[in-house]
């Protein structure tokens, strides 16, 4: 189903834009300089609230729109395109999908990617959909699951389309599949053994294009344009959920889980850990931010106590960390820390030598597993069951 109120041709992107999952750069960080302001007693002024149906799908902010996901309890899935500035319903794209709620409220954990004038989208089943960003029309899709007898994991899948050159690359098998972005067309595949819940990392080793994909028993190393496996790294977890997105700087690679943490170092293709500690830095479903030397992340699971943490980069030495928190998400900008945990957003300074706290408020109830966006002065919090607020934080 396709609800179309703007066919114009699509708008120029702005600067501060967030096109897909963890931003430009894919480190979950925004580029945004003094951004925050006062806010009232009452928190962040909301602009808008919209409801976009169960999920946990994140959003991506490109040429004034806003584009999410959700389900509903009818086992739909449906892609939201809203007016940035206003929440008004632009378009939307649905198809079947099981809502599959299993200890959670189920729904989409991907978030769209936007390249250009286009939309791509994985659901938790393997519907893969390329959509056109200014009608909301399907140019192509496909279920990759259902095609190549994929294995899901435990939860389906989770992490996002990343766009590479001419090609879609999914956390789908044992090692990652690739799909031509124009046609759809499977261009490689690997093994149909579950695959892990991130989104796949890009990065430059060796003077070579390669992504990265936190698959169900290891972090994979590949060619993106063959598929091929360059290296990879065992790392097991209960019940296999890698889910939180690697973080590489040069020739390093820091990996984390409900199990612990580690430091690669890849030289020629070999891996050996700079440390690796167990029970330690633990991001269970989302990934940390890297500013300058230091790690900013939540340490612990949803089935024991959690901390906002800070760790040295390099040498694994705690910090500090900050009691209380839930399993809540953060990106960061500015030297500052966005955070949405338990239905608040906090603000508290990126810096190792404490955590010192520069705002809090309540803005929207229910779980909040959702990572936070900061886009062209707005910050966007989802739930659960789906209400989006759109919040004034910046001018």
């Amino acid at each position: 189903m396709i609800l179309g109120f703007l066919c114009a041709p699509f708008a120029f992107a702005q600067a501060n834009d967030w096109p897909q999952w963890r931003g430009p750069k894919h480190d979950g960080i925004s580029s945004e300089q003094n951004w925050l302001k006062p806010w009232s007693a009452d928190g962040p002024k909301r602009l808008w609230k919209a409801n976009v149906g169960i999920g946990f799908s994140s959003v991506s902010v490109s040429a004034g729109r806003v584009f999410t996901m959700g389900n509903t309890i009818t086992n739909v899935d449906t892609v939201w395109c809203l007016d940035a500035a206003s929440g008004r319903v632009l378009w939307t794209n649905s198809y079947p999908c099981a809502l599959d709620p299993k200890y959670y409220e189920g729904g989409p954990g991907a978030t769209p990617t936007i390249d250009g004038d286009r939309v791509f989208t994985f659901s938790k089943k393997g519907h893969v959909l390329c959509i056109d960003a200014a009608s909301g029309k399907t140019i192509w899709s496909r279920n990759i699951a259902d095609e190549l007898s994929l294995k899901l994991p435990e939860w389906s899948f989770a992490g996002s389309a990343h766009v590479e050159g001419d090609l879609v690359i999914l956390n789908a098998g044992s090692a990652g599949t690739a799909l031509d972005k124009k046609t759809g067309r499977i261009i490689w595949s690997s093994s149909p053994e579950p695959s892990g819940y991130a989104t796949p990392v890009p990065f430059e080793m060796n003077d070579q294009r390669t992504v990265a994909i936190f698959s169900a028993k290891a972090l994979v190393a590949v060619n993106p344009r063959t598929g091929r496996t360059l290296w990879d790294f065992p790392w097991e977890t209960g019940r296999d959920v890698n889910a939180a997105d690697p973080i590489v700087r040069g020739d390093r690679i820091f990996i984390s889980s409900s199990t612990g943490a580690a430091l690669l170092q890849v030289r020629s293709n070999q891996v050996t850990a700079v440390w690796n500690k167990p029970n330690f830095m633990r991001n269970y479903f989302n990934p940390s931010v890297l500013l300058g030397d230091f790690l900013y992340g939540i340490d612990g699971t949803t089935h024991r106590p959690t901390a906002l943490a800070c760790v040295d980069f390099n040498t694994g030495e705690r910090k500090w960390s900050q009691s209380n928190f839930g399993s809540g998400a953060l990106m960061a900008a500015d030297n500052k820390l966005i955070i949405l945990d338990k239905g608040e957003i906090i603000i508290a300074d990126a810096t190792p030598e404490k955590y010192t706290e520069r705002a809090r408020a309540q803005v929207i109830g229910g779980k909040c597993w959702t990572a936070p966006v900061l886009a062209n002065g707005r910050v966007y919090c989802r739930n659960a069951v789906g209400d989006l607020v759109c919040l004034q934080v910046g001018e």
